[in-house]
C-alpha cells in the first residue's frame, strides 16, 4: 500500500512539474508531425499524408537531439503518385523566455534535421513523366510547442525541405507546415527529485 502511494504521489508531482522542467538536461521527448493530410472523396482529387515520428534526448537544457523518420504519399487516381522518404538526426533549440511566449504554456523553437531521403514522382498518364530525386535530405525552420499539460505539448513547425543527389533531377525543394504532438518525459535527475521530494 505504502509503495502504490508513493507511486501515486510520484504521478501527481510529475503531473505538476513546470515547462521549464521537461526541457532540462535527460529529459526524452517522443512524438510525430502530420502535413498535408488530404483524403480524396472524387476523381481527380487528392489523397496524401506526411508524417514525421521522432525522438529525441536533451543533451543539456533547452538543446535536444535524436533520430527521424519522414514518410510520404500523395496520389490522384488515374494521374501521378508521389512519394518520399527520409530518415537522419534532427536537433532542437527551445528558446525557453517567459516574456518571449505570446501564451503562458508555449515556447519557440528552432528545429534542423540531416540524413538520407528522396523524392518519386511517377506519372500514370500515358507519356509518363517520371522522375526522382536520393540523396541528402535536410530540413530547417521555426516552430512552437504549446503544453496543453506538463508533459504533452501540441506544436506546429514551418520547416523547409530539400533533397540534393542523384537521380533525374539533382535538387528537390518544398516547405512544409506540420502540426503534431509530443510527450516529454522526465530524465533520471528530475525522477531522483521527485522520488527526494516525496520521502
Amino acid at each position: 500500500m505504502k509503495k502504490t502511494l508513493s507511486v501515486l504521489a510520484i504521478l501527481c508531482l510529475l503531473l505538476t512539474q513546470k515547462t521549464n522542467a521537461q526541457l532540462e538536461r535527460g529529459s526524452v521527448l517522443v512524438g510525430s508531425q502530420l502535413a498535408n493530410f488530404r483524403i480524396a472523396l472524387k476523381a481527380g482529387q487528392e489523397t496524401s499524408i506526411d508524417l514525421t515520428p521522432n525522438a529525441a534526448w536533451f543533451i543539456k537544457d533547452n538543446v535536444a537531439v535524436g533520430p527521424y523518420v519522414t514518410l510520404g504519399f500523395s496520389s490522384v487516381k488515374d494521374d501521378h503518385t508521389l512519394t518520399t522518404y527520409g530518415v537522419g538526426l534532427l536537433g532542437r533549440y527551445y528558446v525557453n523566455k517567459p516574456g518571449l511566449s505570446p501564451l503562458k504554456h508555449g515556447v519557440f523553437f528552432a528545429a534542423a534535421n540531416v540524413g538520407l531521403g528522396g523524392t518519386n514522382y511517377k506519372d500514370k498518364k500515358p507519356n509518363p513523366n517520371n522522375y526522382s530525386t536520393n540523396g541528402l535530405d535536410i530540413g530547417f525552420g521555426p516552430g512552437y510547442a504549446y503544453f496543453i499539460t506538463p508533459n504533452i505539448s501540441f506544436e506546429t513547425l514551418l520547416r523547409y525541405n530539400g533533397t540534393v543527389g542523384f537521380g533525374n533531377v539533382a535538387y528537390t525543394n518544398y516547405l512544409n507546415l506540420a502540426f503534431g504532438f509530443s510527450i516529454y518525459l522526465p530524465g533520471k535527475s528530475t525522477m531522483h527529485k521527485v522520488e527526494g521530494d516525496v520521502k
